[in-house]
């Protein structure tokens, strides 16, 4: 029992808190009492039989359904008993209920699915076991092996394994008895499992296969945007290349005109001696050199459609496949676009070269209308046929990305508002949902609510420019002309003693091995036992399953890989593989990780960190060897790199991991990890750099009821609102008024609130992911009003959020130190990350994502550690009577390393490393105190 519940108790019952460590020794006392506090609380005993027991076996029967984690399906019948208010059964007993339950979930789904089990459908699913001859593999091995680059090549081979699964029907099975958790526990499981496992086993199969049929769908159009971009990201290079050596041509003309415009502009130059003068200062051979070279007048779009031309017969090879077997649908506006590709689909499949005359043109960007002008001036109906083409196929990949086309059945692509709950199903939700995140559930309320803040925001930023002088250089101000100056944040003044203390305590930690620093955590946490069979078996975890486990989790943070890992630890290559395989996925990883936050999150030293309730995110490239879909060569970057996209707190943990495609924005994403947070942090504010502060991620931050509060550079040019017109606003704020360039549009926010709130709602619930709203939403065209009044909101927001940042310095100071705390922690993920120099050479997306996961868990074990033995470091100082306040803590950051070993031979004996520890922890470095009151370390 915790010392505090201890104390509190003795000080109720009016005895020493001694006396109570003897209660109990008499079993009988210990039952007696039970049944009095069970009495007097009105709970029910154990369940031994009745009408008690069979809820509860039904209640793990139908969770089991959903889910197969026995962790979690032991934690959720805890908590089913705490709330029907019955006692819990004994740990075995409860263990082997929901083993009864998992294998009874097992067998009704097997009789669900048994209707769809028809003769034909078995004889397919058995087909997927066999080696087929002509593709050298199995079927299901052919199936679950994804692209690792967007050629033409691989956007066909894609196609023809989506158009094998709708042979099967695959496309067309309703697997809508099983709940989404249980198709996807199926479905991972048959990626997972070995051919002889999967013998006759068809629940697992038909689960896999109906999700391969959507996975399949969505990976032929993710290849298509990603090779025709790729083309275009080709023909921009080339244009730019182009450009580039015009400008150096043009450099002679430049410094021709610099000559004569002076002489041409002076009045008293009569005209009859201009060509004279002129002559006599430049000569004759420059003119003639500067004509000598054509300069044709560039088009709208500097060339980039005509370079993109030379692709054609390229993309030529994959676009009418896919045109063919993708399903397009437009939603509102895209008329002419989806005639267009109509059109051209009746063109592929009668091999037909000319347009059709009245072939829509309206969604042709004015930069490249003129390339079709010209071509039909010209009678060029080949030319008019690339460039038709090519707009079309360049206008349906942005629809696709915008959600203004859609395609019915995909996951990804599908229709925005599929993504939303409907309004029937949000009605009985809203009431709920607008009391969690304290908005009113009016739009005159809501508009009101907002004006109270903009009018108290304004005020502040008002007083603050009042205050300040033109010629006050450290503070924002405005200038003599009414510009905004915003002088850049000074460095932080960290205290000396802070330093000295920071030192210090890094002085004190131990040294020790990466290894042995995860199995002590271990002793502590229990994490390794989050790494459950991908099956569901649940066994208990041996010595040698944990330093299987372990050795994974270290090959894949430091980048050894299995083989190199296995030479270091002496571990056979195949055991760390099935343990890979089997043990160590983004799941287990992530239930893992929260695990080691939740202890951070305890520690009293934590706390002095910061309160857990902000965070920051930010991206972090690392070189790439190989193909993969996932890389982009970036010069800045010097070559192929990925990103990794971490959300780190306010207490230095980090609680979420992506892994994006590096040319992507990172705003798209900042809210995920966010709302999934399944840590005990309470986050609710959030910063990020500009990136990240997009009008839609300020919209729905404040939607879910969080706070958006990035770094935001040239702040002072974005368009700032105002809730009324420009006279009353100056009238109001002499200062702050002019800044505001623009009126908030109510009558938007009017007409779409009840949907804005549906939006906010659907993404606080889990019915949408917040990346596709953010993505789709952000690139939707004028056309959609919820989008617009989305930005709208978010616009109001950032007006907000930017009135506080130049008010208050202590706001922006939060902010900064986050943001450092966040890329702080990138030296201390390389340093982890040193081996093959960093560079990673796995190729699919998914072994990438594990493979930051791994890293991730083991920078969080090194902070978790770390915070640990600072607060046994302190606790050590003040024992020797040294006065440490607790404000000084705030300074020290827990990601030192200079005394944890990630090289070397890595030695993981669990056993060993234990009996090293006493009473669970290393001793620390010794210090020792001077006459003069200051330490020093007696073995440095």
């Amino acid at each position: 029992m915790p010392q505090a519940a201890m104390t509190r108790l003795s000080n109720q019952l009016a005895v020493f808190p001694g006396m109570l460590s003897q209660y109990g020794h008499r079993a009988q006392t210990r039952s007696d009492h039970l049944k009095l506090v069970r009495e007097y609380l009105e709970w029910q005993p154990v369940p031994t039989g009745g009408e008690s027991l069979k809820e509860l076996e039904q209640f793990l029967l139908d969770r089991a359904v959903e889910h197969d984690t026995p962790s979690l399906l032991f934690h959720e019948a805890a908590e089913y008993l705490i709330g029907a208010k019955v006692e819990r059964p004994g740990m075995v007993t409860l263990m082997e209920m929901v083993g009864t339950a998992r294998s009874g979930a097992t067998a009704l789904t097997s009789e669900r699915v048994a209707p769809m089990l028809t003769g034909r459908m078995r004889r397919d699913l058995d087909g997927l076991l066999a080696v087929d001859p002509e593709i050298g593999m199995t079927r299901l091995t052919w199936l679950t092996t994804p692209a690792v680059e967007a050629t033409a090549a691989a956007v066909k081979t894609a196609i023809e394994r989506l158009l094998f699964l709708r042979g099967m029907d695959a496309h067309e099975l309703d697997l809508s008895t099983l709940s989404r958790e249980r198709r996807r526990f199926l479905a991972t499981l048959g990626r997972r499992s070995s051919v002889q496992d999967l013998e006759r086993r068809f629940p697992i199969l038909l689960a896999l296969v109906a999700q391969s049929a959507v996975d399949q769908l969505d990976e032929v159009i993710a290849l298509f945007d990603q090779a025709v971009s790729a083309r275009e990201s080709r023909a921009k290079a080339k244009t730019d290349a182009a450009l580039a050596e015009r400008a150096k041509k043009g450099e002679a003309r430049q410094l021709l005109m610099d000559v004569i415009l002076p002489v041409l502009n002076d009045p008293s130059i009569p005209d009859e001696e201009v060509g004279g003068l002129l002559r006599t200062q430049i000569g004759l051979e420059k003119p003639r050199e500067v004509v000598s070279v054509s300069w044709k007048p560039l088009p709208r779009d500097h060339g980039r459609l005509s370079a993109l031309e030379a692709s054609y017969t390229y993309l030529r090879q994959f676009t009418p496949h896919v045109l063919n077997v993708i399903d397009f649908q437009g939603g509102p506006g895209t008329a002419d676009l989806m005639d267009a590709v109509g059109r051209l689909k009746e063109l592929n499949r009668v091999g037909g070269r000319k347009v059709p005359a009245g072939a829509p043109k309206s969604f042709v960007p004015a930069r490249y209308a003129d390339y079709l002008a010209k071509a039909k001036r010209d009678g060029d109906d080949t030319a008019f046929r690339h460039y038709w083409e090519l707009c079309t196929v360049l206008a349906l990949r942005d629809g696709l990305r915008s959600g203004d086309v859609y395609v019915p059945g995909s996951r990804r692509y599908a229709d925005p508002g599929t993504y939303l709950f409907t309004p029937e199903q949000w009605e009985p939700r809203r009431a709920e949902f607008c009391q969690l995140i304290r908005k009113p559930a009016a739009a005159a309320d809501a508009i009101a609510q907002v004006k109270e803040e903009f009018h108290q925001a304004m005020e502040d930023l008002e007083q603050t420019l009042a205050n300040s002088a033109p010629n006050d250089f450290g503070a924002v101000r405005l200038d003599e002309n009414g510009r905004l100056i915003i002088p850049p944040l000074s460095a932080e003044d960290i205290p000396g003693k802070a330093r000295q203390l920071r030192d210090e305590l890094s002085g004190m930690l131990p040294f020790v091995p990466i290894a042995s620093l995860l199995i002590e955590l271990d002793a502590r946490t229990n994490f390794i036992a989050c790494f459950t069979h991908a099956g569901g078996h649940k066994t208990k975890q041996t010595v040698a399953l944990k330093r299987n486990i372990l050795a994974v989790l270290i090959a894949g943070a430091t980048n050894l890989g299995l083989t190199r890992m296995s030479e270091a630890c002496g571990v056979p290559y195949d055991t760390l593989a099935w343990t890979q395989e089997w043990y160590v996925r983004e799941e287990t990883l992530r239930e893992a990780n929260t695990v080691l936050v939740n202890h951070h999150y305890g520690l009293e030293l934590a706390k002095k960190f910061g309160g857990g309730t902000m965070s920051s995110s930010d991206g972090q490239r690392f070189p790439v060897h190989g193909k993969s879909l996932t890389a982009r060569n970036m010069t800045i970057h010097g070559g192929q790199v990925l990103s990794t996209y971490t959300h780190v707190s306010d207490q230095w943990s980090t609680y979420g991991t992506q892994q994006i495609v590096p040319t992507t924005r990172e705003g798209h994403l900042t809210l995920d990890e966010i709302l999934g947070n399944q840590t005990d942090l309470p986050i609710t504010e959030h910063a990020t750099d500009t990136r990240g502060a997009t009008l839609v991620n300020f919209g729905l931050f404040d939607l879910v009821g969080k706070a958006l509060t990035p770094r935001i550079r040239d702040l002072g040019r974005i368009t700032m609102l105002r809730v009324d017109n420009p006279g009353s606003t100056n009238a109001l704020y002499p200062h702050a008024g002019p800044l505001l360039a623009d009126r908030w549009n109510e009558d938007l926010i009017t007409e779409c609130y009840p949907d804005l709130l549906r939006m906010g709602g659907s993404l606080k619930f889990g019915e949408a992911t917040a990346s596709l709203i953010v993505g789709k939403w952000s690139a939707a065209s004028r056309q959609n009003t919820l989008a617009a009044a989305l930005k709208e909101w978010g616009r109001m927001r950032r007006t907000l959020h930017a009135a506080r940042y130049l008010s208050d310095p202590v706001y922006r100071r939060k902010i900064t130190r986050q943001l450092n705390k966040g890329e702080s922690l990138h030296a201390l993920r390389r340093d982890l990350h040193y081996a093959q120099q960093g560079t990673i050479v796995r190729p699919h997306f998914s072994d990438q994502t594990e493979q930051a996961w791994c890293l991730t868990v083991l920078t969080n074990a090194v902070i978790t550690w770390t915070t640990e033995y600072y607060g046994v470091a302190i606790g050590e100082l003040r024992t020797q009577s040294r006065e440490i306040r607790d404000e000084l803590l705030s300074f020290i950051a827990p990601g030192h390393r200079e005394n944890i070993n990630f090289f070397g031979v890595i030695t993981v004996d669990i056993e060993a490393e234990l009996a090293k520890l006493i009473e669970g922890w290393r001793p620390l470095r010794p210090t020792a105190v001077t006459d003069a009151g200051t330490s020093f370390l007696l073995n440095p």
